[in-house]
């Protein structure tokens, strides 16, 4: 029995102590594109429906960075009359989006770093892959500082004494003897789940969907109470605080920063859209992120109001404020639902998408789990207690990335969508010099619209970052950076892929997709024609389609 414990366990751990992943016999061979992770999903793997996605969008939104973002609306001088309104059409605008990148994902059942093959091409892929990792590689790293206090607030609850923890470290480590304990007990917590696969962690998000949203009422209603209606924050007036923008810029700057908080989501929601077993059907999807978004930054909104009025400090950061509530029970409960709204954030925005886009690099090398193994002790090597140290910069710094994800999604969407009318060959997003590969496998139209888009924010985005400098009137077009960069993007591309140099190479009559579910049962891949209809009951994908080969021709 113990050499059959030892041999499973040698079984299960070998592979991932090789620098070249184990050689798989399947659809597609080639190493350097394809590896389990970065394949089309299997049709039984397809299991997400529409409560899972809305469970989904719980788990996103009820989470630190929506308070950390809402907060910073308000910080430009708005109340809870102008904010509202500012948080619901930003992720209105922004829903629209992730609405048609989540569609492509489940049409082909592949995530991101596919998809942006067909349309930068297959090395022209790797530093729009990159472009994203970056941002969720920070975010995961800052947030793991925020959980571990939380978890520090719920020891303190349940012991007191704790809060005399002797801090051992000198005053500039950036962190208590307290705050490095309870942030590596959080790491193990987090780490132990984020190497799960993803298609596990569905009772994670729905149980997260079900004790978070409470967690948050609750909160609501604690600041509505005490506040007797909200508060300076909340029932006061409007009054700028920028030394250079007027009410109207502001409020462009307000949505911008709304709208960038889902700006990475934009362009890599093909990563959760390709686990849907309907292709993603069914309008509700799109009210998803503006109803939870909206409603859930109500907390946000009174919680800052309730500390600014009974503490006198304008306090977004929720470990500070739980720490000044007396009553023990809610110290620990409040701080155990934020444990888990973070835990669910990090890898619904953070450890699963860079992971997911990394293997895209090298899939020889890199899958899933070794990528979130990364990402993990990044969290920890990186020191991020000394990261958030400078947070205003960081946070300016992190919501501007806005100016490269939108014209990044306004490459995608127009190249999808507009130039190859939905049409791709599945087989060819995993072949050298095929129909992707464009120039030496770049597609230079992409990134001529790409730099496009941004190039003229940059101005804009150094002011965000360092106040002083002068950047004469290029500011302004920053206050709306992504909406700027996402419909400029989309026009120079249409502009030259129509009038200028049209690429004909990659594009198809007919469209082919991978094995699809068909009468309960799975069938080969089928090749589409325009118009595709959907069988919400079946998962169905029937109109003009015919079988072909599961297995691509070899090259």
């Amino acid at each position: 029995m113990p050499s059959f414990s030892l041999q499973q366990m040698k079984s299960r751990i070998g592979p991932h102590l090789s620098w070249k992943l184990p050689t798989r016999h399947g659809t597609y061979e080639d190493g350097k594109w394809s590896n389990k992770d970065l394949d089309p999903i299997p049709p039984e793997d397809r299991t997400w429906g529409g409560l899972d996605y809305w469970a989904y969008w719980t788990s996103d939104m009820m989470a630190p960075p929506l308070a950390s973002t809402v907060s910073s609306v308000m910080a430009l001088g708005f109340t809870a009359r102008e904010t509202i309104p500012i948080v619901f059409f930003g992720f209105l605008i922004c829903s629209v989006v992730i609405t048609l990148t989540g569609k492509m994902g489940a049409t082909y059942a592949v995530p991101y770093p596919v998809i942006v093959r067909s349309i930068f091409g297959m090395y022209g892929s790797y530093p729009v892959i990159l472009i994203r990792a970056f941002v969720a590689l920070m975010w995961t790293a800052i947030l793991t500082v925020q959980a571990g206090d939380f978890l520090q607030n719920c020891i303190e609850a349940i012991w007191p004494s704790f809060i005399n923890f002797p801090n051992k470290l000198p005053e500039d480590a950036g962190i208590t003897s307290a705050g490095l304990l309870c942030l590596f007990l959080y790491w193990f917590i987090q780490t132990g789940l984020a190497l799960m696969p993803i298609k596990k962690l569905r009772i994670l998000f729905l149980v997260k969907g079900i004790i978070v949203p409470p967690t948050f009422l609750a909160l609501f209603l604690w600041a509505a109470i005490v506040t007797k209606g909200g508060g300076p924050l909340v029932t006061g007036k409007a009054k700028m605080t920028s030394d250079y923008m007027n009410t109207a810029y502001s409020a462009l700057t307000g949505l911008n920063v709304i709208m960038g908080l889902f700006s990475s989501m934009a362009v890599n929601m093909p990563d959760f859209g390709r686990f849907s077993k309907n292709g993603l059907s069914g309008y509700h999807q799109y009210f998803a992120l503006p109803v939870i978004g909206t409603l859930a930054s109500l907390t946000p909104i009174f919680v800052t109001s309730a500390n600014q009025y009974l503490w006198g400090e304008f306090q977004w950061y929720m470990p500070a404020v739980i720490s000044n509530f007396d009553s023990r029970a809610a110290k620990f409960f409040t701080g155990f639902s934020f444990i888990l709204a973070t835990i669910g954030n990090q890898i619904a925005a953070g450890t699963y998408p860079f992971s997911n886009d990394i293997t895209g690099i090298a899939p020889k090398y890199i899958n899933i789990w070794r990528a979130t193994l990364f990402i993990s002790i990044f969290c920890i090597i990186s020191t991020p207690w000394n990261i958030i140290k400078n947070a205003a910069g960081l946070l300016a710094f992190l919501s501007g990335y806005s100016c490269l994800m939108g014209p990044l999604a306004g490459v995608m969407v127009c190249d999808y969508y507009i130039i190859k009318k939905c049409k791709l060959d599945v087989h060819e997003l995993y072949r050298s010099n095929g129909i992707y590969w464009y120039s030496h496998g770049v597609n230079w139209r992409a990134y001529a619209a790409f730099i496009t888009g941004f190039a003229p924010l940059l101005p804009g985005f150094a002011k965000s970052i360092d106040n002083g400098l002068n950047v004469g009137g290029a500011w302004k077009i920053y206050t709306f950076a992504w909406l700027f960069g996402f419909t400029l993007s989309i026009l120079v591309y249409y502009v030259i892929c129509t009038y200028v140099s049209p690429p004909t190479e990659s594009l198809l009559e007919e469209a082919v997709l991978p094995p699809q579910r068909e009468r309960g049962d799975i069938e080969s891949s089928v090749v589409m024609g325009v118009e595709e209809v959907t069988d919400s009951n079946k998962g169905s994908f029937t109109a003009e389609e015919k079988e072909v080969s599961p297995t691509p021709p070899k090259h």
